[in-house]
């Protein structure tokens, strides 16, 4: 049977709505938006969500639930990741959601989090690899890396802590950032990545606003060669240049530096070239909620 559902993702940076029609083992997208609600600012502030905040973010999802409804969504799930997962008071978030809207919001660990990201991404390929996939999700917050058998067999997975939000709001402070606050960048990059004993899937996938805006400044595949030419755009201009020309959205362009440097670590890591994807948590979320 199929059900046409919505998941509104509660994340770092953005606040995403999804609503697709799924039998558990496809989907068809209906209809998508975002806003760039920026959670993680706050956190890297104050270390927790300030009152303005979660009154902003109350009224987005108010009003994405209603449009999830007027789509005709006969189920909406409402997940948050790492930003209100890790901040002081993200419970008081989820809580105000509720009462004002009636939806609960089931705070995703690390490990929830990895998981449905790999699961959206294998059941949105038109091919699954023969061997392993890799999987990595770039945040605001933190970064999820997945290897598994498609569809959703997961065999190894890290949550770290590098998110494009935190790296901008910290070593790549300068628009657009120099030569030194690069080096610094991947140097944190490579300690957190370093410590990992990271598989060699066949095939790997990227996901997330970073990997989906990259590919219009470079292509459907991040390989070393495509990130280099990305990386020289987005040091050469200011972000709201690079939005202009790109019709990518100002605030992702801004994020775009520290997300690229985080998909050339795991590229790396990985030992494969990063395809863009489109699935991700929201996806999953939907694939299961479909057969429970």
């Amino acid at each position: 049977m199929i059900l046409r559902l919505g998941c509104i993702d509660i994340g770092s940076n953005t606040t995403r709505l999804l609503v697709a029609d799924t039998d558990g083992c496809h989907l068809r997208w209906i209809h998508e938006e975002r806003a760039f609600t920026r959670i993680g600012r706050d956190l890297f502030e104050h270390g927790r969500i300030g009152p303005a905040k979660i009154a902003e973010v109350v009224g987005v999802v108010k009003a994405q639930l209603e449009t999830a409804r007027h789509q005709g969504a006969r189920d909406v799930r409402a997940v948050a990741t790492a930003a209100i997962r890790t901040a002081e008071n993200g419970v008081e978030l989820a809580r105000a959601i509720e009462r004002a809207t009636g939806l609960g919001v089931d705070i995703l660990s690390g490990q929830e989090e990895a998981r449905l990201a790999f699961v959206g991404v294998a059941g949105t390929l038109e091919t699954p690899p023969p061997g392993e996939l890799g999987v990595v999700d770039v945040g605001g917050g933190s970064s999820e890396l997945v290897v598994g058998t498609a569809p959703d067999q997961v065999r190894w997975w890290v949550s770290v802590g590098l998110g494009s939000g935190a790296l901008c709001h910290g070593p790549l402070s300068s628009d657009p950032p120099t030569a030194e606050e690069l080096a610094g960048a991947r140097a944190q990059i490579a300690g957190e990545l370093g410590r990992l004993d990271v598989p060699r899937p066949s095939e790997a996938v990227a996901v997330g606003g970073s990997a989906t805006s990259l590919g219009r400044l470079a292509g459907p595949v991040l390989d070393a060669a495509a990130l280099g030419r990305a990386l020289a755009l987005l040091v050469a201009e200011r972000s709201s240049e690079i939005a202009r020309r790109f019709a990518i959205d100002p605030e992702r362009a801004r994020l775009l530096p520290a997300g690229l440097l985080i998909l050339e670590g795991v590229a790396d890591a990985f030992g494969a070239a990063l395809r863009v994807g489109r699935g991700g948590i929201r996806e999953g979320v939907l694939l299961e909620a479909s057969v429970t």
